[in-house]
């Protein structure tokens, strides 16, 4: 996506408190350090043209080290309840969010204690197999809310292993970042025996 210069701006700065912190606090992978652009600035990015129409907040799961739900924040202005269950990373977010200036709120706990809203958007990006996933995005997911959860190989496997105890409907998308990863869209989402489970 392009970005304007005020949005360059605030993902340069996200990316230097970034690494400076990543000198002592494992958000990103060592080596990633050279190419956090494409490996996790570019990879958040690419969820912006998959966005709900209309949408007015988002909860991301298992935030880390701000992917994707901090640098959809900073790109779209779109208000994000962030939500990280380790301290130390949540005391970074929560520098990040107010030196960049980010419509950004951090939760430190667990998301099955986070007390938040349901949100019409709920993002999540390599935290956790789809069977474990769906139970803590369902219960913070709005009616008629979208999910977008960037995955990696095994995403048809996590999808074949829910479809006997949940409905959705899921649009995949190829990642622009991986060549083994997919972006799942899941939208009509609820608890249940899926009509085609027999």
């Amino acid at each position: 996506m392009a970005l304007d210069l005020a949005m360059k701006e605030r993902l340069d700065r996200f990316t230097a408190l970034l690494l400076h912190w990543n000198a002592t606090l494992n958000l990103i992978a060592a080596r990633d350090a050279a190419v956090v652009w494409d490996r996790h600035i570019t990879d958040s990015l690419q969820l912006v043209p998959l966005l709900p129409a209309g949408v007015t907040r988002g909860v991301d799961l298992g935030t880390g080290g701000g992917f994707p739900g901090l640098v959809l924040a900073l790109a779209t202005g779109i208000p994000f309840d962030l939500i990280e269950a380790d301290r130390r990373k949540a005391s970074f977010l929560r520098t990040a969010v107010l030196e960049t200036g980010a419509p950004a709120f951090v939760h430190a706990c667990r998301i099955e204690a986070a007390d938040v809203a349901p949100a019409s958007l709920v993002t999540a990006r390599a935290l956790a197999p789809l069977p474990r996933l769906l139970p803590l995005a369902a219960r913070l997911l709005s009616v008629d809310g979208v999910c977008l959860f960037l995955k990696g190989a095994k995403a048809d496997a996590e999808l074949a292993e829910v479809r006997q105890r949940w409905r959705m409907t899921v649009t995949r998308f190829p990642s622009q970042t991986s060549a083994d990863g997919v972006i799942l869209r899941i939208t009509e989402l609820s608890a249940g025996l899926s009509p085609d489970a027999a």
